[in-house]
């Protein structure tokens, strides 16, 4: 049996603005209000997992350990076939300049990588998601979600992160080229949000 959250307020354990305005309204039909770990003034633990879950549940316990409340956070991101799996757990990693995360140069550093070892068409990738949501007791869940589809180039569209490089199976346009209801419905975010709303939030 899955722990319940109770209350109308949840805590999200991120400093990421396009995360957190897309979880905010995958809550809002629940009548939950959103609050992130950024605007507490919360410092962003050092993510030292090799995996999506390992650094989700750092975030989460972090979150909930420094608040008291239960907290949700999220580790996601693309990865592609050809690249062994890359940049994986690294996606945000490779967005970091001295200046702060720049996705252009991430998105760029993928294709240069692509190219160097002559990856075939079509391009297999996927984006992936997990949430995990820890309670201070130290009691968490996770829920895994994923969008299978192909990279492409040039980037089309903007949205953020990754969006402009991934067109999901069955569509003609890129994350990038949607509008952000339409993503929020066929997301791996979306995805793993629909398996944590059923069992810890209906």
């Amino acid at each position: 049996m899955m722990r319940k959250f109770v209350g109308n307020k949840l805590l999200v354990a991120t400093h990421n603005r396009g995360k957190l305005d897309e979880i905010s309204a995958m809550m809002a039909p629940l009548g939950i209000a959103v609050l992130s770990a950024g605007e507490l003034g919360l410092p962003e633990p050092a993510e030292t997992e090799a995996t999506f879950v390992g650094n989700a549940r750092i975030k989460a316990h972090a979150a909930a350990t420094a608040t008291g409340l239960p907290a949700l956070a999220d580790d996601s991101g693309i990865s592609i076939d050809a690249l062994g799996g890359a940049p994986g757990v690294y996606t945000a990693d490779w967005a970091e300049t001295g200046a702060g995360r720049d996705f252009g140069v991430a998105m760029n550093r993928a294709q240069a990588e692509l190219e160097a070892v002559a990856a075939p068409e079509p391009r297999l990738a996927q984006f992936r998601c997990t949430l995990v949501m820890a309670w201070p007791d130290g009691h968490d869940e996770v829920f895994e979600g994923i969008v299978h589809g192909r990279y492409v180039w040039p980037m089309r569209g903007t949205g953020h992160g990754y969006d402009p490089i991934f067109q999901p199976n069955g569509y003609d346009v890129t994350f990038g080229e949607m509008s952000s209801d339409q993503k929020n419905r066929i997301s791996h975010r979306a995805d793993a949000f629909r398996k944590l709303v059923k069992e810890c939030f209906t």
